[in-house]
């Protein structure tokens, strides 16, 4: 009788090391899985950063916002890939490079998606120089668009990055700036 609860409480041990060992296994594969993927494409980024003169930390910040490095990511309104580019502004892109013939779902290609991606930041970032941050309206028209963008941009909130923040109406957008900012400058 001592010897069958020894025996149980042996095997009770023996399990309980085993789901030990085999969560820690799963932890650390998934930990590598994310490293991996999240490192996946920084080729792309590094090489568009460099092409059109945007910092490789937040191009890598908008693509994680946008798309947690899936590279086949679509969104509801059209939206393709990495930085989920609209037709529109790849199509912009694809016209300033000089890319014929160019159809959107090229956008899905890594590489394309990066580069019209971060062409499209960098035009964005360079409508803005007269403010204190022009990062910070690049995002919000990258995400809201310029329209929205200009009626927020008024008086203080034209120059001060704070107050435009704070007159923005979509909270969404508000968010996704801050999580871009957070990532990109830690």
């Amino acid at each position: 009788m001592a010897y069958r609860r020894q025996n149980a409480r042996v095997r009770s041990r023996m399990f309980l090391i085993l789901v030990a060992i085999l969560t820690v296994d799963v932890l650390l594969g998934l930990a590598l899985y994310l490293h991996w993927r999240n490192h996946l494409f920084d080729a792309d980024i590094r090489a568009a950063a460099a092409r059109y003169q945007v910092e490789p930390e937040l191009v890598r910040a908008v693509v994680w916002t946008e798309s947690r490095f899936n590279s086949r990511a679509r969104g509801r309104a059209g939206e393709l890939g990495l930085m989920q580019i609209r037709d529109l502004a790849a199509e912009e892109w694809a016209v300033a490079e000089g890319i014929e013939p160019f159809d959107h779902s090229m956008c899905l290609d890594s590489r394309t998606n990066t580069l019209a991606g971060t062409w499209y930041l960098a035009k964005l970032i360079s409508r803005y120089p007269h403010t204190d941050d022009p990062i910070v309206y690049a995002l919000a028209d990258y995400n809201a668009g310029r329209t929205h963008v200009l009626r927020w941009a008024k008086g203080s909130a034209a120059t001060n990055s704070q107050a435009f923040l704070e007159t923005m109406t979509y909270p969404g957008t508000r968010k996704y700036i801050r999580t871009i900012l957070e990532r990109y400058r830690d």
